[in-house]
């Protein structure tokens, strides 16, 4: 018999608005689309949400913490530079491979995030600058712009969100090598000879 996560009326309610902001965007998604979604009325989903602000303030706080964390244990374990790097970008594939609508939210949608919710979800935003500048002071990178470098890191990563199937060509694993590689390719310091 499988275990089977039996999910609370507002955690539904959270799925559903996540495919549809995924679909449709946050702005161009209402609350009667929604309720229309979960079978019904509108104002049914008030018991439950407080408003389509609380959504997305749920959706995206809660992925930037699974980020967070996961950048924590890159950070907290003494690895080289390149294999932090590594395992870093293995982390970001996996939690937007485990959960694209939720991710497609965090990664597009974030700017429509109420004041204070915005300020506070940007000066938590996770960052690879540490690792960068561990390469280079271990004379492995390039001494790159760093947020310049993070920016692309992090663009490449997201990117995925847009192409991965589940089942399709590569798994999460092998996106994250090949990422990495290139990434990589792009970072290490080059030897002259």
């Amino acid at each position: 018999m499988q275990n089977e996560i039996k999910l609370t009326r507002k955690e539904q309610i959270i799925t559903t608005a996540e495919l549809l902001f995924k679909e449709k965007g946050y702005m161009a998604t209402t609350m009667r689309d929604i309720a229309r979604c979960e079978g019904v009325e509108a104002a049914s989903l008030y018991s439950h949400i407080k408003s389509k602000d609380e959504i997305l303030i749920t959706i995206c706080f809660r992925m930037a913490e699974h980020f967070e964390m996961a950048m924590a244990e890159v950070n907290d374990i003494y690895f080289n530079a390149e294999e932090k790097l590594r395992m870093a970008i293995k982390n970001h594939v996996n939690i937007i491979a485990s959960d694209l609508n939720a991710s497609a939210v965090f990664l597009k949608e974030w700017r429509h995030l109420p004041e204070p919710e915005l300020g506070e979800f940007i000066s938590r935003r996770h960052e690879f600058k540490i690792i960068l500048q561990q390469g280079i002071d271990e004379n492995v990178f390039d001494d790159v712009d760093k947020k310049f470098a993070v920016l692309t890191i992090l663009s490449t990563v997201s990117w995925i969100v847009e192409w991965y199937k589940p089942g399709g060509v590569m798994n999460p694993d092998e996106i994250s090598e090949k990422l990495s590689d290139f990434i990589l390719t792009g970072l290490k310091k080059k030897i002259l000879n």
